[in-house]
């Protein structure tokens, strides 16, 4: 299994799912703190209509053309489930359920599948804390 450093390290295309248009959200200010940081996000989220931190948003994992390094998962626990399901079928190399999301059933699927999984955690705290304690480059 891979360290957080390994995750942000490795990954390229995260694919938010649940991500908001509005930036008052937590998956909004988020997302554009990993774009800043040189991230291509992929908004998922059936509601989007236009563009969200100039990309294309998608209605599901399914429908994301391309590669996907990370899911970043903005659901309640109980709606992680399908979304790793999706993530496996996508061929992501890893999924990340956000602050106060765990679903262990969810996570040992994934894991049998080969995907590294990261429970209650933040994608962009993590990674300011890594990028402070200089264990990962600051991208912009």
């Amino acid at each position: 299994m891979a360290t957080i450093e390994e995750i942000l390290t490795r990954s390229k295309v995260i694919a938010v799912v649940g991500l908001s248009d509005r930036e008052d959200r937590p998956s909004h200010s988020v997302a554009k703190y990993l774009a800043s940081q040189g991230y291509r996000i992929i908004p998922v989220n059936p509601r989007l209509e236009g563009p969200v931190l100039g990309e294309q948003p998608y209605p599901d994992l399914g429908s994301v053309p391309g590669h996907i390094d990370l899911v970043d998962i903005f659901r309640r626990a109980a709606d992680v489930p399908p979304v790793v399901d999706a993530a496996i079928e996508a061929g992501a190399s890893a999924v990340w359920m956000q602050l106060g999301i765990v679903n262990e059933e969810a996570a040992e699927r994934a894991r049998q599948a080969g995907l590294d999984v990261v429970m209650d955690r933040c994608t962009s705290i993590e990674h300011r804390l890594l990028v402070g304690m200089g264990r990962i480059p600051r991208r912009t």
